[in-house]
């Protein structure tokens, strides 16, 4: 069989691909005797059905088509095995199947074109002597104050006090909301769901909206008052933003926290330690390695963008959508496991929309990963298996007695190490300018960021809207990752498109061929 290639854009392998009269001879002769074993024709015996019978009952178009689907199939596969061709994805027939149909004829050469994605050539112009500048993050031995502080108020006891108001107090209250201005004589002034019965709220900025805690304070038990506010311009509630209101506030209770002494009593009570010293050392412990993660984010931060700003790549369409589908189907675990419907939420409509919201995410990701992969490939860096099954071994031992799946737990362990090697020679090998923290200029928000908390808010929008359809307050049981994964797999894929010899109606009973498709089945992807 002849093959010739041709390299396309996009990382794309077009192919040739000469079919021999010999095996063209043979896929028609094996058709026709499928056809001649399965087929049901009165006045003829299963297997002794003429050749010339056979053709006038189905139709030489039909009988030629699956013969052509076959040689298709078939060619492609032996033509990725005969070139040592890796594809990514299904390969794409060029030509057209209609025009192969007409052409082909037993015994003669069958000639057509496919177009194959494979792994992408990766260029990475500098990636040694650059300059780049990071954040850092400085341990603030005054945040273990704060903590402390914040365990004393969870820890405190409300007390009931006869005296005004002051921040910090805990109140329940009655209140009724009005719009004023120019709706201050209208009826339809009242704000729908903008009054309430013993709401207890605290009073501290940003518990509400702004203006009706400050108007509380200084109120006693049994007092009624009238507090002017304004909703915020971007209050949710599109008919209420930037609109002036009042509110009548009734306070009917109110309460201080009476906090524990900081002493080691209430260490032990909120802590696994006995004594504050041990509590006061774990939590510097603490912020000390989340300021060191922090700064360490920082630098590996800046380095990637600098990367990716050398890197050059053409991305196969195939592996971009690989990218943005795993995406989808990770966001569909995480709701999930909080109860989620997936099969009612995750609709063809829905999904289309976060394909297209995750899609500049997994370009950055894909980004960052190949220029990454790409160092470690040209500087040989890589994990030895001493340190793989040691970090392993620990890391078993911390999930001991859990169902561990051993397998993901390694590849996720080895891609763990070996990112943290490059990124060992990459802080080694460029020039890291380490800033005050809050001293560079915010950038836009990270992609990875946004893309989640847009397909987050995505999906419960759909929740909440199937809420209210169904009517009902019930919570659906998490349903186990593998149904999930199945579930979303079938929103994933693509209809299939048929061809002639599949849209026409089949023998009885069907004779067994392989099934049809204008795009051609390949080996199993590999990224």
């Amino acid at each position: 069989m002849k093959v010739t290639q041709e390299k396309l854009p996009a990382s794309q392998i077009g192919l040739e691909i000469e079919i021999t009269p010999e095996m063209s001879k043979q896929a028609y002769d094996k058709t026709l005797q499928e056809y001649m074993r399965h087929a049901n024709i009165p006045g003829f015996r299963k297997g002794k059905v003429p050749r010339q019978v056979l053709i006038q009952r189905f139709g030489s178009t039909r009988i030629k088509a699956a013969v052509v689907e076959d040689l298709i199939q078939d060619g492609l596969k032996q033509a990725l095995d005969q070139e040592k061709i890796e594809p990514i994805g299904q390969p794409e027939l060029k030509s057209t199947f209609e025009t192969l149909v007409e052409q082909f004829q037993p015994g003669a050469a069958l000639t057509f074109a496919a177009a194959v994605d494979v792994a992408p050539e990766v260029t990475v112009k500098q990636y040694s002597e650059l300059e780049v500048q990071a954040e850092e993050f400085k341990y603030d031995p005054a945040r273990v104050d704060s903590m402390l502080e914040d365990y004393r108020k969870r820890s405190a006891t409300l007390v009931p006090v006869e005296r005004a108001a002051q921040e910090g107090d805990m109140s329940t209250v009655d209140f009724a909301g009005r719009l004023t201005g120019e709706l201050a004589e209208d009826e339809s002034a009242e704000i729908p769901g903008g009054s309430a019965e013993d709401f207890e709220i605290e009073l501290s900025e940003g518990k509400f909206i702004k203006g009706f805690t400050e108007g509380v304070i200084g109120m006693t038990v049994g007092e009624t008052k009238e507090v002017e506010v304004a909703f915020p311009d971007d209050y949710p509630q599109a008919e209420l933003a930037g609109k002036p209101a009042a509110f009548t506030i009734t306070l009917k209770e109110l309460k201080e926290r009476e906090l524990p002494e900081l002493d080691d009593e209430f260490a032990e009570e909120v802590s696994e330690f006995e004594t504050l010293v041990e509590l006061r050392e774990s939590l510097e412990i603490r912020l000390q390695k989340e300021a060191e993660q922090k700064t360490t984010q920082s630098k590996q931060e800046a380095l990637l963008n600098k990367l990716v700003e050398q890197l050059e790549v053409e991305l196969p369409e195939t592996m971009l959508k690989q990218e943005v589908d795993y995406s989808v189907t990770q966001t569909a675990m995480q709701f999930a496991q909080q109860g989620l419907d997936i099969k009612k939420t995750f609709t063809p409509e829905i999904v289309a929309m976060l394909r297209e919201q995750a899609r500049p995410e997994a370009l950055e990701r894909l980004k960052r990963t190949l220029v990454l992969g790409e160092i470690a490939k040209r500087e040989s860096i890589s994990v030895e298996d001493e340190a793989l099954e040691a970090k392993v071994t620990e890391t078993l031992a911390q999930y001991a007695g859990q169902d561990v799946d051993e397998k993901r737990l390694r590849e996720a362990v080895a891609e763990d190490l070996l990112r943290e090697k490059i990124f060992a020679w990459l802080e080694e090998h460029n020039s890291i300018e380490l800033l005050p923290e809050g001293s560079l200029e915010p950038d836009e928000p990270e992609l990875e960021e946004t893309a989640a908390e847009t397909l987050e808010a995505s999906a419960a929008t759909v929740e909440v809207e199937a809420v209210e359809v169904e009517g009902s307050e019930a919570e659906p049981e998490a349903e186990p990752e593998a149904a999930v994964a199945e579930v979303v797999a079938e929103v994933l894929s693509e209809p299939e498109v048929t061809t002639e010899a599949e849209a026409a109606p089949e023998p009885e009973p069907k004779p067994a061929k392989a099934k049809s498709s204008k795009k051609a089945k390949s080996s199993k992807p590999s990224a």
